[in-house]
């Protein structure tokens, strides 16, 4: 699973292929949370609320590039890193 941004210690994370709807995971320590690209809801999973707020934050800014990457994952072609939240 590529990494495709990293901040404040949370890993984001795409499979290719994955199931619907289109997300990614978010991993902060042993916390591992499935984010909803469109909805920008965590919908399985668990993050601290700090944690989770930074990642829904980051997604809101990068939204079209996260679906951009889904689509590109969906077809198994390389997908690209994203700028982290600063």
């Amino acid at each position: 699973m590529p990494e495709i941004s990293r901040f404040f210690g949370i890993e984001i994370k795409m499979y290719w292929a994955d199931h619907q709807p289109p997300h990614f995971h978010a991993v902060y320590g042993a916390d591992v949370a499935l984010v909803d690209i469109r909805a920008l809801r965590a919908f399985a999973g668990h993050l601290p609320a700090r944690a989770l707020g930074l990642v829904i934050e980051w997604a809101a800014l990068h939204q079209k590039e996260l679906l951009a990457n889904w689509d590109q994952a969906q077809k198994q072609e390389p997908i690209g890193k994203i700028d982290p939240l600063r």
